[in-house]
């Protein structure tokens, strides 16, 4: 018998308590992370980018 750690064995029993749970995570990750970004408007936000003052807090 291979050695499981206490985090594998919750990570398994819970998978098994709720099947549905990896199809809910890939969906969260669609959500948030899987988008395909338009270089041409990622380049337009670069080159408008304003420079910060070394110190935002100081007052004129």
């Amino acid at each position: 018998m291979q050695y499981e750690s206490e985090a594998t064995q919750f990570l398994s029993q819970l998978k098994n308590e709720r099947p549905h749970l990896e199809n809910e995570q890939q969906k969260g990750r669609a959500l948030l992370w899987d988008k395909q970004l338009d270089r041409k408007l990622q380049e337009g936000f670069k080159e408008a980018k304003v420079a910060q003052k070394p110190y935002v807090y100081q007052s004129k």
